[in-house]
């Protein structure tokens, strides 16, 4: 059995994905953010899953059906009732749990529902996908998606602001449930765990929307902004992972077949609609999706104090695990994944050394698990490389462990 072999036995897709989440689904399960410098909204419905629509600007539409449901739970004090309910819903085939308040299982029973041009042999071919891509899609979610959602404004500063923002490490634990989840074999078949996760993260979204305002730490930075994670900032970070890795991953030279490249592009849109993004807002292809991203992901990215202390917790984190994964070896890795601009607005340390090193390496890897090149010319740096991926993707060994999303009752204490 050669090394690669080996290697890749040792690497779960269970563990890449919980790790793709740890950093990865940060920004999913994430709240929103102030207003940044934004593009006027142009982008036509025409190019959705739904094919026509309003064209109204999505940073003025939120989610008129989880809101008030998660408002009038927060206010009658019910939320301690529905997560001891919550948390024994875990598989998307059970029946919704006693104890949950009437209106709230009103809400979910319509939530839970797949939308009707879900397509089961798209889903199924995508968790194919992610199982054979596995380590690029873990590293693309992790180094690259998850720290650059601590450069983007509104995002960043309504985690660090909400209830998780105190303690990153729970947070983003429960993130990493979403990573998981959505590259799972199963994730929206019966025994599968998608749609619950995509519907507890509704709640947590509106419940944030409810709660965020109320705060004057974040009402001081949030640029205008009145309600937070609006239908625009949802699809910020949608393309921050959905659109950010298969770009990434054409530019590295990874082979995607179309309908690969469709099937991942479909898991997405579903989970966008699990999540309560309208379809006249959905991308219905990649042209369409780079079109958008363009015009909501990449004039908004930027410093904010309150990015880069979460870039530093994150990166903290990381080290204090032992796991021989440097910060350094991070930084280095993730200038090369999103730009030295990126990486200097999250405060990312320069690395002289080690960034030319990687971007030298980094393609060899790749060409060689594309089949491009035979082992004989692989550096001894690469094997390298990849060992200390797939340390990093190793980071949340949460198997076994319980993970609960848990509708959030206040804000971060100041």
């Amino acid at each position: 059995m050669s090394r690669m072999d080996q290697l890749n036995g040792r690497l779960s897709r269970r563990n890449m994905l919980l790790a793709g989440g740890a950093f990865g689904a940060f920004g999913a399960l994430s709240a929103a953010s102030p207003a940044a410098a934004r593009s006027l909204w142009t982008w036509s419905p025409s190019g959705s899953v739904a094919g026509q629509g309003a064209g109204v600007d999505p940073e003025w539409v939120w989610d008129e059906e989880a809101d008030p449901v998660l408002a009038a739970v927060i206010e009658r004090g019910e939320v301690a009732k529905a997560n001891a309910a919550l948390k024994q819903w875990t598989r998307n085939d059970q029946a919704l749990p006693d104890g949950l308040p009437a209106d709230l299982r009103e809400f979910m029973e319509h939530a839970r529902q797949l939308p009707s041009w879900a397509d089961t042999t798209k889903l199924d071919r995508a968790s194919q996908f992610s199982k054979t891509k596995g380590i690029y899609v873990g590293a693309l979610y992790g180094l690259g998606s998850g720290l650059m959602s601590t450069a983007i404004p509104r995002e960043s500063r309504a985690v660090y602001y909400s209830k998780g923002g105190a303690d990153m490490k729970d947070r983003i634990a429960k993130t990493a449930r979403l990573g998981y989840d959505i590259g799972d074999v199963y994730a929206y078949k019966p025994q599968g765990s998608m749609i619950v996760t995509a519907v507890k993260t509704r709640l947590v979204h509106a419940a944030v929307r409810h709660l965020l305002p109320q705060s004057p730490d974040w009402t001081r930075v949030s640029g205008g902004q009145k309600i937070p994670i609006s239908q625009a900032d949802i699809l910020v970070t949608w393309h921050s992972l959905a659109t950010f890795v298969m770009r990434k991953l054409k530019e590295w030279g990874v082979k995607v077949s179309t309908a690969d490249a469709d099937a991942y592009l479909h898991v997405w849109q579903v989970s966008a609609a699990m999540l309560g993004v309208k379809e006249e807002y959905i991308p219905a292809t990649w042209d369409a999706a780079n079109a958008q991203s363009k015009q909501v992901l990449d004039p908004i990215l930027a410093h904010t104090t309150e990015g880069e202390a979460l870039a530093d917790v994150l990166l903290g984190i990381v080290a204090e695990l032992d796991l021989g994964i440097t910060r350094p070896l991070i930084s280095a890795f993730s200038r090369y994944t999103l730009s030295d601009q990126v990486g200097d607005m999250i405060g990312l340390s320069k690395e002289p050394i080690l960034k030319p090193l990687i971007a030298a390496a980094w393609p060899l890897l790749v060409a060689f698990r594309e089949g491009l090149i035979p082992l004989p010319g692989i550096p001894t740096v690469v094997w390298t490389l990849e060992e200390a991926i797939r340390q990093f993707v190793l980071l949340f060994l949460a198997e076994g462990q319980p993970i609960a999303i848990n509708i959030p009752d206040m804000n971060r204490p100041s």
